[in-house]
């Protein structure tokens, strides 16, 4: 817990690159229980991150979502638009 982010999840990314501002789903044993929520902060280390690679670890700040377990995965995700053909 941190009195000024909130709660914050310790995290290894297994796949892609997370990105701050990103949307993120969490997911519990294959149930989602928190959709359309943001990153608000992104940490490696002590340090702020723009964006943290597969393999390493972070720590997130997922805002006003408060229930965080042990286990719990994180989807993260953009939405672009795409102009049409």
């Amino acid at each position: 817990k941190s009195s000024k982010f909130g709660n914050i999840a310790g995290c290894m990314v297994s796949d892609g690159i997370i990105r701050r501002n990103a949307k993120v789903r969490t997911m519990r044993a294959g149930v989602v229980i928190g959709e359309n929520l943001s990153i608000e902060s992104l940490r490696r280390f002590k340090d702020d991150a723009t964006e943290v690679r597969e393999g390493f670890e972070c720590g997130i700040g997922v805002g006003s979502f408060k229930d965080i377990q042990i286990g719990d995965t994180f989807e993260v995700f953009e939405m672009r638009e795409k102009k049409r053909a």
